[in-house]
């Protein structure tokens, strides 16, 4: 954060917030988060049916008021923001009921299963007059940013795929493993992936493709996911979303163009441009249907590795999306996720579900 920031954060009181759902994404994501800027935020109260997730909380942070029942601490009247962190099929009754009290509203995505609730949701956002706001941090990681700069990178050329993985090796035998439960890939890391996809290709796609499966999950949801999303302007991005993978792992970004691509592992502040030299031009030729002279068509390219780093003092990671938040609730800057394409995610979401025999 700059001087000039946290001098005027100074005359803004830190947001009061109470967090439903005492599970691993506010244990190792959310709590860690807001513990680090006290300046912005302040953990006021927590919820859950379990007295022994309420006492874990309770024992690192002081003053904090806990509660077992949802709708008493959405009466509290000092808290400012409602954190939800339940699980997926419980995201969007709990939401719309910290609006209607007219709570400013974080949820885990994804925030509806289906188009028909989160189009309720997002009028509900309308309503409250934009307080509703989604948990996505993967928009603020140092890969992603690098990626994103490239499309703007003369040196690649004219860009005609991105590819997006996420990869690890994981045995999940949770909640997020059963269909039932409204569980696997899809909605669990779902939202990031396309959310990530449509910021890279600026547009919305005009054609979807997708396939699931389950590789190393113990339960019956889908672990692998493999969608193809392509626009008008021709260009693809290709999403791998596999919980199968052994390490080593792919780049979690591709950026491929007509002179080179961009490549970054998952989480790193470097990425690299492999890429023909910017002063090369190729020999003048034309295609010919003649009979072909018996050599080789490979041509001598130079071709250069070079290392792109995010710019000093740029900010990314988890502290950047609570940043963000703070600005957008007190002093009303524009959030860089748009609720109209989180809701349109979920549409594509809901179809690749109904398109794969595996998912029903």
């Amino acid at each position: 954060m700059t001087e000039e920031n946290t001098t005027e954060n100074q005359h803004r009181p830190p947001l009061r917030v109470g967090i439903v759902g005492l599970g691993r994404a506010a244990f190792f994501k959310h709590l860690p988060a807001l513990k680090t800027l006290p300046e912005l935020f302040r953990l006021v109260a927590v919820c859950d049916l379990l007295k022994e997730r309420r006492d874990l909380a309770e024992k690192d942070w002081s003053n904090l008021r806990t509660y077992r029942r949802i709708e008493d601490m959405l009466d509290d009247p000092e808290i400012d923001l409602i954190d939800i962190t339940l699980p997926t099929p419980d995201h969007m009754d709990v939401a719309l009921s910290s609006l209607r009290r007219n709570k400013w509203t974080l949820v885990e995505v994804p925030l509806a299963v289906t188009y028909e609730d989160a189009k309720v949701l997002q009028a509900a956002a309308v309503k409250s007059r934009g307080k509703l706001f989604a948990y996505t941090p993967s928009i603020f990681t140092p890969d992603f940013l690098l990626a994103q700069r490239q499309l703007n990178e003369k040196r690649l050329g004219d860009i005609f795929e991105i590819r997006l993985s996420q990869q690890d090796y994981v045995r999940r035998d949770d909640w997020q493993s059963v269909k039932r439960c409204l569980g696997g890939c899809i909605w669990h890391s779902g939202t990031d992936a396309l959310l990530e996809a449509i910021t890279l290709l600026r547009t919305r796609p005009s054609q979807l493709w997708s396939e699931l499966k389950r590789i190393a999950s113990l339960g019956d949801a889908e672990d692998f996911a493999h969608i193809v999303l392509k626009t008008r302007s021709e260009i693809t991005a290709d999403i791998e979303i596999c919980g199968g993978q052994l390490a080593p792992h792919s780049p979690s970004f591709v950026v491929r163009g007509t002179r080179g691509t961009f490549s970054v592992a998952p989480g790193a502040t470097t990425g690299h441009l492999h890429v023909i030299d910017p002063v090369f031009h190729f020999p003048r030729r034309r295609s010919s249907v003649r009979t072909p002279a018996l050599v080789d068509l490979h041509e001598d390219i130079p071709v250069l590795d070079i290392p792109y780093s995010l710019q000093d003092g740029a900010e990314f990671g988890p502290q950047a999306f609570w940043r963000a938040l703070y600005a957008s609730i007190r002093t009303a800057a524009p959030f860089p996720v748009a609720m109209e394409d989180l809701v349109d995610i979920i549409r594509y979401l809901q179809l690749i579900k109904k398109a794969s025999p595996f998912a029903k």
